[in-house]
């Protein structure tokens, strides 16, 4: 029988535990190498300036680095209004042809509950994934078979693609003549013009009763009520408008950032972790901000504006995809 484990470890999202592919992209890429000159349809323009990232707390989980919060400094940009879709992906693979890593390795992660009980017990012993038993490696997952073989996105071509690498973000980045925001920007962008609060419309995740955004209620990971709507992903554009006039920065997907991850990096006073920042030149892992759907209190509230995690670039699971940004 599945034991759920104990609240408060790690993160939601599992690595690919470093598998290597002959002809998997590079992840070498620099956020700023590539003229950016594609459209700004459906963009937001942010002026910049300066604000307060970070959150020291008891919420906050000091092992990634939340804090301290310090004041930094942003240039000008463009950022996505939405996460990239289904629909906007799959323009990029028919003009590209472009295969994802998911698809040159054979299989990405998928949630146990997006699963049938029956695929559930068949794979339990040899596809679950170690101290993440809710994860299951599932042979066929990609972008646009998410669940596997026999799932479909015919009727979700306005959700968020998943099952997408940092790789393949940046590819896509690429070919829309755009890039990955830095963590500084994507959290900047979803403060808006709110200091010192949880979510971006306050620090009442629900107010008045309301669901502000998508992730889990009921008791994770065995039972999902989906009193907000969505048991799984929503459209890109579900939920309220935020003030800067983006969609779901909380909840629904992981979203991929430019930066290497550190928990200490930032922790040094300097010009670079506070005008611009652009995060470590090296390191391990990429840093993803936001939670998704499968955020829950009891076990990883990473869907506040300070929280932050990280998974290795090659890495693909069936709530973690990405927007865009562009220099101005």
């Amino acid at each position: 029988m599945f034991e759920p484990l104990e609240p408060k470890k790690g993160c939601c999202t599992p690595p690919r535990n470093n598998t290597a592919a002959a002809d998997a992209p590079t992840d070498a890429v620099s956020i700023s190498c590539c003229e950016q000159k594609g459209s700004t349809d459906r963009m937001v323009r942010l002026e910049g300036g300066k604000y307060l990232m970070g959150y020291v707390g008891p919420e906050g989980w000091q092992a990634d680095g939340e804090g301290p919060v310090r004041a930094v400094t942003l240039g000008p940009f463009w950022l996505d209004q939405t996460a990239v879709s289904n629909e906007q992906f799959e323009q990029f693979v028919q003009a590209t042809n472009y295969l994802t890593e998911s698809e040159r390795f054979g299989w990405a992660y998928v949630f146990i509950g997006q699963l049938s009980k029956s695929k559930q017990r068949k794979l339990r012993e040899t596809k679950t994934v170690p101290g993440l038993q809710w994860w299951y490696a599932i042979d066929g997952a990609y972008w646009r078979k998410p669940e596997g073989p026999g799932s479909t996105i015919k009727k979700r071509m306005d959700h968020p693609v998943v099952s997408v690498s940092w790789n393949d973000a940046i590819a896509y980045a690429q070919w829309a003549g755009k890039r990955l925001p830095t963590e500084a920007e994507w959290e900047y962008a979803a403060r808006g013009p709110s200091e010192g609060t949880m979510y971006p419309w306050g620090s009442d995740l629900e107010p008045n009763g309301k669901h502000r955004c998508n992730i889990w209620q009921g008791n994770f990971p065995l039972t999902n009520t989906a009193e907000d709507g969505y048991e799984w992903t929503a459209p890109v554009r579900a939920f309220r408008k935020m003030d800067w006039g983006f969609y779901n920065m909380i909840g629904n997907v992981w979203e991929w950032t430019a930066d290497w991850f550190s928990p200490t990096w930032h922790g040094t006073e300097s010009v670079a972790t506070r005008v611009n920042p652009q995060g470590p030149t090296t390191g391990e892992n990429r840093v993803m901000k936001g939670g998704s759907f499968l955020c829950h209190t009891s076990y990883c509230n990473r869907y506040r504006l300070g929280a932050r995690t990280a998974n290795a670039p090659d890495s693909a699971t069936t709530n973690l995809g990405f927007r865009c940004a562009r220099d101005i």
